[in-house]
Formats: C-alpha cells, structure tokens, sequence
C-alpha cells in the first residue's frame, strides 16, 4: 500500500500534481458526501477537516493492508485482489474528477503497478523466509537458513518503506513552478499603473492594542477555506480565463491581457458562511485587479442571464447573481494581488473573484479559470446542489474580541473591544449592554472608506466600571441604513449565521 502510495505522488509530481490517486480519492470523498456529512466535519474539525480526511483515509488503507497481509499469509490472491481493488478505484477517482486528461491517468496505473509488483515481491520473500518451499518447487530450510532470511524480509520491507516515502515526498516536492511564476507577478504588480486606489488606512482604524484584529490582515493570516485537498500549483503564464454563454461577445484572456487592462485596488472585507455568531472567518485584504463589471459590459450580458457561473482549475464551481456584480459601485474584481504582492497560491494564484457583499460561497471563485453567463435553473453551484443559498448576502453582525471567554480580568475599569461588519452597506453603530442592562453605543473606529466603511469590517470599543465576580458582555451592530442586527439565532447555513453575540468573563 505505501510503494502504491508513494509511486502514485512522485508520478504525479511529474506529470500531474491533481492525478494524485490518494488526493483523487479524498476529491471524490468531498464531492459525493451529503449535506449533513459535510457540514458534521465543518463543525466538528473546522479548518482542519481536510487534514483529517486524509489521516482517516491513510489509517483505514493501512488497517486493509493489514487485514490484507494477514489473510496473504498462505497465498498472495486476496492481497493483489484488494491492492488491484483500491488501485482500480483510484483510476476511478482520477477519471471522475471534474478536469480530467489522458496524462492524468499515468499517476494511478503506475500506482497499481508498484502496489502489485511490491507486494507480489514481498509475498515471496515472506514465504521463503517462513521456510515454505518457493514456487520453483526447489524447497526450503529451517534454522539458521530461515532466521537469515526472516533478515532478509525484514530488509526488504525496510527498503520498499524507504522507497515508498521517498517517492511520496518527492512528489509533494515536485512542480513547483507556480512559486517562480508568482514572484514574477509580484514584481509587474509593483511597476503596475493603478488607475483606482483605496483611501489610505487612517489612524485609530482598529484597536489592536484592545484585542481586535488589524485593519488589514497579513496574507499568510487571510482566512482559507475550500475544498481543494491540495492546493493548485498554476503558472499566471498559462492561465487562460473563458468567458462565454449568455453574452454578445465571448471573450478568452490570457494573464497577459488581464494585466493590460487598468487596474484597480480596493479595500475589501470578506467572509464565510460558514462563520458561527463571534467566529473568526473573516479578514481584510487590498485587492488588486480588474474591475469585474466592466468585463461584463463590454462582453455585453444578454437578457436573463441571472447567473455568472464560476469555474475553478480544480473543478469547483460557484453561482453569483449577475445583478449584484452589475451593481454600480459594488466594486467585484478579477483579483490578481492582495495587500501588494501576487495572490498566495491557498488564496486563489493566478487570479480569483472577489464580490463584496456576498459570501464566498457564491462569489469567491479561486483559481478561476471559466465564466459563463447563465440561469440559475440551468446549472447549480457546488454548494447550490447541497442545499445551501442562492443569493447568500452578508448578514449584520459582530463580535466580541476582549475580554475572551472565561478570561479573568483585574477589577475597575474594563475595556470591551471587537469588530462589527455589514457588507458592502456599512456600520453606522455598535451597541454594547453588561449583565443584561441597557444598551450603551461603543466607540467605533476610523474608516478609510466614508463614515460608515460599506466595504469593510469597522472596530468599536466600549469601557464599563466593574466590581468583582462574573459578568456577560452583549454586543448588536446598527448597518448605515438604521437596520439593527437581528437577535434571532440561525446556523451558518444555509444562507450565515445570525444572532447577537456574548462572553462570559471573570472580574478578580
């Protein structure tokens, strides 16, 4: 199982990183799994739900070679029959993948080889180490002849483990020409003519030295989720975007001619649905890019054409209204940088959809690379086809960063700090009570967007004088339209959660 393993990802590395049969199989896992499924490992393990699919699917393959080994012991039939069943099954999985080429099935044929050929090679060895006679009919020994060759399997396991690892890790090592093509990007972002740049960040826009975030997060901190079990490792020089369907004009842009058209950067807030009351799945980043509704101007979108259609290099697709993008002002980018440098490849390298105002499970496509206008009735989203909303804007909320709960914190005075957002409409006030008494506006943060931030998360802060013992701090956002948030409490899905958010803290 570990030679097909490994032999499987140094192939792959090779030829092609995504015909992986083990990450095959792990795709075809995710793709299939049903709603509640789904949505117990997103709960349950959040953001390391895919680590823990891969580790259960390594330990039930090693529970099976084992069982497999076990029941070998007097004849190799049943081990090559469940090493050709899970190999076949492989094949299976890379053929079923959304994207699929000849090339991609030499990983997973190579896989079945080397777990047939190792294990038939290691089935004779254990036989004649055992003092069984050899299937030339030769016979065997007993004594001191067996315990050399009980030596021998020994080495011989030792040396297909070593192999097998080595292969595996040289093929998460290969290909990683995405890393040279990224830095090259970095450097045209640099000499790059923006003709829209966001306001600079003022001072006092968050209160960090409170407990909340910075205004804008680090890349390498930007929240990730989706469902790519590894992430793509594309070349911006081979990137081709299709954008195709309901449109007077069908248009194919390489990178190349992404870069030609004016640039712009913007401030965007963005957030999962996934994000439960007072979750932290939410980040801010400058965009760089093209505007979005601009290219669909000049595409020309055709008369009920409700839906854009987003396809990922991975096979991952998304469904965005059409009228939300078309919005004057709504500000969606084809986005090729993030806070000044090329796009991380976990957020989306070469380029990746970024609407403000929706969650991204409608509207953040990465690693995009097809576009059609279309119908919500004709074709479903990934997420569409569970279950989950159509439109999906972002709901009014906000969150309590300090104190933390269970935090014991000194008596006297007590400063309550968080962030609040309501995409792409903005926060106009924040409203925090203690133990349940009357609610009190917090002091909210400077905007570099307008007074109310419409594209991005604002801070707020509020002080209260408390005595010893334990206390509840409850916080509710106002958006820039006077609607307060609601209090009714929703689970992130179908369509995010809601509710006013509260901790519990000690004062001592």
């Amino acid at each position: 199982m570990g030679a097909a393993l490994g032999v499987g990802s140094l192939v792959a590395g090779l030829v092609t990183p995504s015909s992986s049969p083990f990450l095959a199989v792990g795709d075809t896992v995710i793709r299939l799994s049903p709603q509640v499924l789904t949505e117990f490992a997103k709960t349950t393990f959040g953001t390391a739900d895919k680590p823990v699919l891969l580790g259960g699917m390594a330990v039930v393959i090693a529970l099976v070679g084992a069982v497999a080994g076990l029941v070998s012991r007097r004849r190799p039939g049943p081990g090559l029959t469940v090493v050709a069943v899970l190999g076949l099954l492989g094949v299976g999985a890379v053929a079923a993948a959304p994207t699929v080429n000849a090339a991609a099935f030499v990983a997973p044929l190579a896989a079945l080889v080397a777990g047939l050929a190792s294990f038939a090679g290691l089935h004779r060895v254990a036989r004649s180490a055992n003092g069984e006679a050899p299937t030339d009919g030769s016979g065997g020994d007993s004594g001191r002849g067996g315990i050399g060759r009980r030596a021998v399997l020994v080495g011989s396991m030792a040396a297909v483990a070593v192999a097998s690892a080595a292969a595996g890790l040289g093929g998460l090592l290969l290909g990683g020409g995405g890393a040279d093509s990224r830095r090259g990007v970095t450097a045209r972002l640099a000499g790059a003519r923006v003709t829209e740049q966001p306001p600079a960040v003022p001072a006092g826009a968050d209160f960090a030295e409170l407990g909340t975030p910075g205004f804008l997060t680090p890349a390498q901190d930007f929240y990730r989720i989706d469902t790519a079990l590894q992430v793509p490792d594309l070349r911006a020089e081979d990137w081709s975007l299709r954008l195709h369907g309901m449109v007077d004009r069908e248009l194919s842009l390489s990178f190349d001619d992404l870069l030609s058209r004016p640039l712009v950067e913007r401030t965007i807030t963005m957030t999962c649905v996934s994000n439960p009351v007072g979750g932290d799945l939410i980040s801010t980043a400058v965009f760089t890019g093209v505007d979005l509704r601009e290219l669909l101007l000049e595409a020309g979108v055709q008369r009920g054409a409700d839906q854009i259609f987003t396809t990922s290099s991975d096979g991952w697709t998304a469904g965005t209204p059409t009228d939300v993008v078309l919005e004057p002002g709504r500000g969606a980018l084809l986005a090729v940088g993030m806070n000044g440098e090329a796009l991380l490849p976990e957020h989306g390298f070469p380029v990746r959809m970024v609407v403000p105002g929706l969650y991204g499970f409608v509207s953040a496509t990465k690693w995009l690379v097809d576009m059609e206008l279309t119908t919500f009735d004709r074709r479903k989203g990934y997420w569409l086809q569970r279950g989950w909303a159509q439109r999906a804007p972002i709901k009014t909320e906000c969150r309590i960063d300090s104190p933390r709960g269970f935090q014991s914190v000194p008596a006297g005075r007590v400063t309550c700090a968080g962030i609040a957002w309501s995409q792409p409409i903005g926060i106009s006030k924040v409203e925090v009570r203690m133990d349940g008494g009357p609610w009190r506006a917090a002091t909210l943060s400077s905007s570099p967007s307008g007074a109310t931030g419409g594209r991005t998360w604002r801070m707020w802060k509020a002080d209260f004088d408390l005595a010893p013992g334990s206390h509840t701090v409850q916080t509710r956002a106002v958006d820039a339209n006077g609607v307060t948030q609601t209090e009714d409490r929703a689970e992130p899905i179908p369509d995010g959660a809601s509710g006013w958010p509260a901790t519990i803290f000690t004062v001592s």
